[in-house]
């Protein structure tokens, strides 16, 4: 008889189907007639299946194909929308693209990121993510990001931060905990930074977090009044009251001190900063204040006109002095250094053959790769593991983009 255990999977029969889900946000559906095929099937537990007539090896085997092929059309639980589960054996590098792996631009903070998608709706959102979002998403295991995490660690042999600023809402990776445990343990990282909008947040998690003396929660809070909340984060799901409380516990319990990070726009909150500010204060041990100006971006959402920056920072200054709080944060606050360049296996302007592994996030864009990289080809017809030929039009930071050349 062979039995098969999953960590990050668990099944659950749903008429004619077998539902899969991966790290609890994701899902997809393999048909029971296509099990059957395999021979007799049971469920021990909810994350266990067992083939009774398949040796372990044999059954291994078959089950993995059968996995593969229908997680080709697994599905964010929020959204509905399509994702692509990078692993070990995925062919798919970590290295190159924006939104999901590894980003790292020269300096002493390296960036991960091992899901896309968030629970909230934010108008300033600057990559239009959220539940309205109908973007290919991502979902990264985790053994894979740390075993390339330390390669990058080992070029750049300094003590380094490890920001994980995902292009949504980090807490809705079911593996973050275990993923704190590992970059905790790298003796080479000094901080774990984490933006998060503390909506998964609780008096719970936020005691089991305080065991990560390196972990910095950087928290968002765009006002004190709740109709002005609600309306920035754009679903009316939002608790306000529930996240203030969340940043009551985080400066009370987390051994790093939290920073609260408004976004400052136009038109909708700017009376309620020194709201922040009072509340802020009323804490006893007072998270750090780090108010952000809105910027427009091409792939983000515009509610309002940026703010000069001129402007912006004599508005800081101003609530400095009336306030008496530091707000004006800059590189030295984070000890930001310049650090060794990873080398880059081609650069603009270079033609090379790529192989299409999967769908990018935006609409007919594809992600290929190449030479341990990933390059984004948009205007390009996804068929998985084509070779098309592509030059390199954007290589800053080895996050690469292509187009295709006859």
């Amino acid at each position: 008889m062979a039995t098969l255990t999953f960590e990050t999977l668990t099944f659950r029969l749903h008429g004619t189907m077998l539902n899969v889900d991966l790290l609890k946000g994701f899902t997809t559906a393999i048909p029971l007639e296509d099990l059957e095929q395999l021979g007799e099937f049971s469920l021990p537990d909810t994350h266990t299946i067992a083939f009774p007539t398949l040796k372990q090896e044999k059954a291994a085997q078959k089950f993995s194909f059968l996995l593969n092929k229908h997680f080709a059309h697994l599905k964010t639980k929020l959204t509905g929308n399509l994702a692509t589960y990078i692993h070990q054996n995925s062919g798919i590098p970590l290295i190159g693209n924006v939104a999901f792996g590894i980003v790292y631009r020269n300096s002493s903070i390296i960036e991960i990121k091992p899901v896309t998608s968030c629970n909230l709706d934010c108008v300033y959102c600057s990559i239009s993510e959220g539940l309205s979002s109908t973007k290919h998403d991502f979902v990264v295991e985790k053994d894979y990001l740390v075993q390339e995490l330390q390669k990058v660690i080992a070029v750049v042999n300094e003590p380094v931060e490890i920001h994980i600023g995902v292009q949504g809402e980090p807490f809705l990776y079911a593996d973050i905990e275990n993923l704190f445990v590992d970059l905790e343990a790298l003796p080479l990282v000094h901080t774990i930074s984490i933006d998060t909008n503390g909506t998964f947040l609780n008096k719970e998690r936020i005691d089991r977090l305080a065991k990560f003396t390196k972990l910095q929660l950087n928290l968002s809070l765009d006002a004190i009044d709740e109709q002005i909340a609600t309306k920035m984060a754009g679903t009316k799901s939002y608790n306000l009251n529930h996240v203030l409380d969340v940043i009551r516990q985080a400066s009370a319990k987390m051994p790093r001190r939290p920073i609260v990070a408004p976004v400052l726009t136009q038109g909708y909150n700017e009376d309620e900063m020194e709201k922040i500010i009072t509340f802020i204060q009323s804490l006893p041990r007072q998270p750090i204040l780090g108010i952000q100006n809105f910027l427009q971006y091409k792939t983000g959402r515009s509610p309002a006109q940026e703010i000069p920056w001129k402007d912006f920072y004599a508005r800081l200054q101003e609530l400095e002095q009336q306030q008496q709080i530091k707000l004006r944060l800059g590189k030295n606050d984070f000890n930001i250094r310049e650090t060794t360049e990873l080398p880059k296996p081609f650069q603009e302007g270079d033609v090379m053959t790529a192989i299409i592994k999967c769908p990018d996030r935006f609409p007919h864009s594809v992600i290929a790769v190449a030479k341990g990289r990933t390059i984004s080809v948009p205007q390009c017809e996804f068929k998985k593991d084509k070779k098309i030929k592509v030059k390199i039009v954007r290589d800053k930071h080895n996050i690469f983009t292509g187009k295709i050349v006859n």
